[in-house]
């Protein structure tokens, strides 16, 4: 099994190493789906569905999106 790994920034973000990038033909601009299964967790490329999915659970996550949810979640 090979590991790779990625240090994490203030604002929780990470580069995806690039053999990883290479193992999933990712591009930039490329979506990618965490799938969780217990205390695994895999990534993979979005497929067309997963972002279907997101675009139409979107409008019914207006309730946070107010100026106080923004500040507040601004760090996460």
């Amino acid at each position: 099994m090979r590991t790779a790994t990625s240090k994490l920034t203030r604002k929780y973000q990470a580069t995806i190493p690039k053999s990883v990038r290479e193992v999933l033909h990712l591009q930039a601009g490329d979506a990618i789906a965490f799938d969780f299964e217990g205390e695994k967790i895999r990534v993979r490329k979005a497929r067309w569905i997963d972002l279907e999915f997101a675009e139409a659970l979107e409008g019914t996550l207006s309730e946070w999106s107010g100026e106080e949810d923004e500040e507040a979640y601004r760090d996460l």
